[in-house]
């Protein structure tokens, strides 16, 4: 069953119309996600404006990436596992860190923090404890950084959410299943 009809290329008017084209020019195609968030031009939009956002924080895009696909994993959103697995790929994320980044794992400390805690935040919708914040900071992340990782941890659920609600089939190399 479709859950939501697509907006695609031919259909789009207005402001959409001039959102595809650019997201066209940059990735070459409109993924299915941005077809269905097509639409609302405000969702799309709005989407579009924090995901930017979310690429001018203080975090690198590998440790973007490796949130995303944590989020990912945690909420078990096969749509964005395989997008964010491409994408990792493509800021130079090897294959090895890809399917750690999705149990929670990194060779660096830091990082592995970074993750532990994202796990913690989706798995326990925020509720998270003094320890767990203390033991970020000890890993090293600043207060800048903790509200960045929480602020891309929430530009990620939302795709999360949309995607499982509206279910897009997945136009991205599917990634692979964890072992």
């Amino acid at each position: 069953m479709t859950r939501i009809k697509q907006v695609t290329k031919d259909e789009a008017k207005g402001e959409v119309k001039i959102i595809y084209q650019d997201i066209e020019k940059k990735m070459g195609m409109i993924p299915n996600i941005f077809q269905n968030m097509g639409n609302s031009p405000v969702a799309l939009k709005a989407f579009l404006n924090l995901n930017e956002a979310a690429g001018q924080t203080s975090l690198s895009p590998k440790i973007r990436e490796q949130l995303a696909l944590i989020v990912a994993q945690t909420n078990n959103c096969n749509y964005c596992l395989s997008a964010h697995t491409l994408i990792g790929k493509m800021v130079g994320l090897p294959d090895q860190e890809l399917l750690l980044a999705r149990q929670g794992e990194a060779k660096d400390p830091k990082t592995q923090a970074i993750l532990k805690f994202a796990q913690n935040v989706v798995k326990n919708k925020a509720q998270v404890t003094n320890q767990d914040v203390s033991a970020l900071k000890a890993a090293g992340v600043t207060d800048g950084e903790l509200v960045d990782i929480v602020f891309v941890i929430i530009v990620n659920m939302f795709t999360n959410y949309f995607n499982l609600v509206t279910d897009p089939t997945i136009d991205f190399p599917l990634a692979p299943k964890l072992n």
